[in-house]
């Protein structure tokens, strides 16, 4: 395998027949979760509020529909305050997009910082089109230069799958549902009619692992699988990926992600989990185990010709070393 060559999924008819394919599997898939966010929303409205209760919820729920298809991408780099970055502000990782996407065959995406010490990363946008890659400043701080290329790989490959409309839509769309808590409490419990109350109650008691399960639901863990493999073909080092995974996963548990903790419908957007599991967020984790896909990796690099003697990534590092780089600012950037 030359790994000089573009991402080879484009170098044949039958892989371009096959990506459209998983565009249009994926364009479906979002409108059963945008019709069915409709129907839930109307049936917890009437349930409520009777007919006006109904018609409440079918106009918040189309607007919902509308902000998630055209801004849901936009909402959820604000959410994280990810800032758009250049050639200027971030020279390395723009030229690290840039050369990356022009190997996968990708239009090149906007680029954005979060000002973040968790490292992690995520892409998002309805299409490679209107595509954008976000990694956080402390990925950038504790990471190697090879580290972050098999990272933003990741999320190219991502970009390429087109699993980021699926995947941006739904945190929205689970975000919304957990609204219902909310609108159940308040017009269940200020309701004189008991049977109300006792509704709105158990609304807010019950919508929220429900949005967990609509989230489990629409995003298949198999999608971190064939990230992790394109990322691998893309960057053409599957063990740099297998090490900045390791290093991400050990560092999630340690370093709080506060936006993330804020908003965990938002979590399985991100190349790790980033939520602590503190609370009862990792209901929200849809994120196979790291030594699992680290153990894919290597099967890929053996696959590849990349030798596994001179690097093997086996477990995550320890806390000491995690803390100790992430204190001293040792990547490429720090």
């Amino acid at each position: 395998m030359q790994l000089a060559q573009p991402y080879p999924i484009f170098s044949t008819g039958e892989a371009k027949a096959k990506s459209r394919s998983e565009e249009v599997m994926n364009y479906f898939k979002t409108a059963i979760l945008l019709a069915g966010l409709t129907a839930l929303f109307m049936g917890v409205g009437a349930l409520i509020g009777g007919q006006a209760g109904m018609i409440m919820a079918l106009v918040f729920a189309a607007g919902i529909n509308l902000l998630s298809y055209w801004n849901a991408d936009k909402l959820v780099l604000s959410m994280n305050g990810a800032v758009e970055a250049d050639e200027k502000t971030a020279p390395e990782l723009f030229q690290i997009v840039r050369e990356l996407s022009q190997r996968a065959g990708l239009p090149m995406p906007r680029v954005y910082l979060m000002q973040n010490p968790q490292p992690n990363a995520l892409a998002t946008g309805r299409n490679p089109a209107n595509a954008a890659v976000a990694a956080t400043t402390g990925l950038l701080e504790m990471l190697t230069t090879e580290e972050v290329r098999g990272v933003i790989a990741h999320e190219l490959a991502h970009v390429k799958n087109h699993d980021t409309l699926t995947m941006t839509i739904t945190a929205t769309i689970a975000g919304a549902i957990s609204m219902l808590a909310n609108f159940g409490m308040f017009f269940g419990g200020n309701r004189e009619n008991n049977s109300s109350g006792i509704l709105g109650i158990i609304v807010a008691v019950f919508v929220a692992p429900f949005a967990a399960m609509i989230v489990q639901m629409a995003i298949s863990r198999s999608r971190e699988y064939e990230a992790d493999r394109g990322g691998a073909l893309i960057s053409g080092k599957p063990l740099a990926l297998a090490s900045a995974l390791a290093k991400l996963d050990n560092a999630a548990h340690q370093i709080p992600n506060e936006a993330a903790e804020q908003n965990p419908a938002m979590a399985h957007l991100f190349i790790v989990n980033p939520l602590s599991g503190a609370r009862m967020d990792n209901l929200f984790s849809t994120h196979p185990a790291t030594e699992n896909r680290i153990a894919a990796l290597q099967e890929i690099a053996q696959e590849m010709g990349e030798s596994t003697g001179r690097r093997r990534v086996s477990s995550v590092p320890s806390s000491g070393a995690v803390a100790g780089r992430a204190q001293s600012k040792r990547g490429p950037w720090g």
